[in-house]
């Protein structure tokens, strides 16, 4: 392998990180099985890669490389560590089962599934089992969790440190359950998964609407998880993803803007994400076992079906959203049942709603809902109060698209 500029090398150890880091720290954490030691092995391992890379070259599969860099700089430590402890024998010990395991190349695919299962397990504290998840498998930050769990950065902070101590300390096993065990962990697990879809297809924070890195990785996901269980949630919950997916290249202008569903170019959007999604849903909802995320995907199945938006059934994605009021009670399925009755209504109509769910408390601090008011008060023509929910909605997004949006809007309350 000849050595290699060390400007390109960085640059192809950034790619490297952002592609594969997740994939990385998920076998390592099988290997070494210590969250906060594979931590640190991962980055050791990037830190040396650049200077090896750049004198040896880089190998044919970095990631495998990384893998073992990593688990040798553990190894390394804990020896080091081992000299000085005064409990040697238990880091001798574990220092012998490094050494001794095993992994191949063919574990890497499988090594985030385990990984998610060992994070949404029964022993761990309920809210804690999706923060650590979307921290440990996508990389997200506190703050970009505590964004998709309307919490505070401290608090999810908390959370997750004491999830991964309740796993180190219980021992809970680094593994995806048996058949029998599988459906009692299902729904956390979906979660997980389609709250990082949410992530990529809507980011909490910063200059790009979408993250397509995770909008794919939480698709991937889901196929595996179809794979190993084919029950008809998880096939409602790819169909969703998929679904969503298929809009993702008319969602933005090319100048980067936020473009509203009934105003999207419906020839960008995919296709064959779209007949592979509708099968699903179709499949799915044949069983008669389906629950929310099969009557989700059957909302956006009606949507991707209408050649345009004008064509859109809003009686029947109305009558979904009740049945799906009934089977899952949310004041944010409430609030977009709200949007398709002033679909197929009015504004009024739709106002109404929302303004009942914000006078309840509900929903104060999610932008949507203010946004929401503020479209159908602009709809109707009254002004101020469109003004106030949009100023209020600016307040509460960090999303630089929707601000955008948000601005273009309010300076458009001028000419009214």
């Amino acid at each position: 392998m000849p050595a290699v500029a060390q400007d390109s090398v960085k640059a192809l150890v950034e790619t490297v990180y952002r592609n594969e880091s997740r994939r990385i720290l998920a076998t390592l954490i099988r290997l070494l099985g210590d969250f906060d030691l594979a931590e640190e092995a991962l980055h050791e391992a990037f830190f040396v890669a650049v200077e090896r890379w750049q004198r040896d070259g880089v190998p044919d599969n970095p990631r495998a490389w990384l893998v073992s860099a990593g688990r040798f700089k553990a190894i390394d430590g804990l020896r080091r560590r081992a000299r000085f402890a005064a409990s040697q024998a238990a880091l001798v010990s574990q220092l012998e089962e490094l050494e001794q395991a095993d992994w191949s190349e063919e574990d890497l695919e499988d090594d985030r599934l385990r990984l998610i299962f060992t994070c949404c397990h029964p022993a761990l504290a309920a809210d804690a089992q999706v923060p650590l998840t979307l921290r440990e498998i996508c990389d997200l930050t506190t703050e970009e969790i505590a964004r998709a769990f309307l919490s505070t950065p401290a608090t999810i902070a908390q959370r997750i440190v004491r999830a991964k101590a309740k796993i180190r300390d219980a021992h809970i096993p680094y593994q995806v359950p048996s058949l029998g065990e599988l459906p009692e962990r299902l729904d956390s697990v979906l979660r997980v998964i389609y709250l990082v879809f949410n992530e990529g297809y809507s980011a909490s924070m910063g200059t790009e609407l979408t993250r397509e890195d995770l909008t794919h990785e939480a698709i991937r996901l889901g196929r595996l998880l179809l794979e190993l269980l084919p029950e008809p949630e998880v096939m409602g919950l790819l169909a969703l993803m998929l679904l969503h997916e298929s809009r993702r290249l008319a969602r933005t202008s090319a100048t980067g803007e936020l473009v509203l569903l009934d105003e999207q170019d419906r020839s960008l959007w995919d296709r064959e994400l779209i007949a592979e999604g509708c099968a699903l849903v179709e499949h799915a909802l044949g069983t008669r076992r389906f629950g929310p995320y099969c009557l989700q995907a059957a909302i956006a199945a009606v949507h991707a079906e209408a050649a345009t938006a004008g064509e859109t059934d809003w009686q029947q994605i109305v009558g979904l959203y009740d049945v799906l009021l009934r089977v899952m009670p949310s004041p944010v399925i409430e609030l977009n049942r709200a949007v398709a009755i002033a679909q197929r209504d009015g504004p009024l109509a739709g106002l109404e709603r929302v303004e009942a769910i914000l006078a309840r408390g509900e929903l104060q601090d999610y932008h949507l809902a203010h946004s929401a008011r503020a479209e159908f008060c602009r709809q109707l023509g009254r002004v101020e109060p469109a003004r106030q929910a949009y100023l209020r909605a600016l307040e509460l997004t960090r999303q630089e698209p929707e601000r955008r949006f948000i601005e273009n809007r309010l300076e458009a309350l001028k000419t009214l």
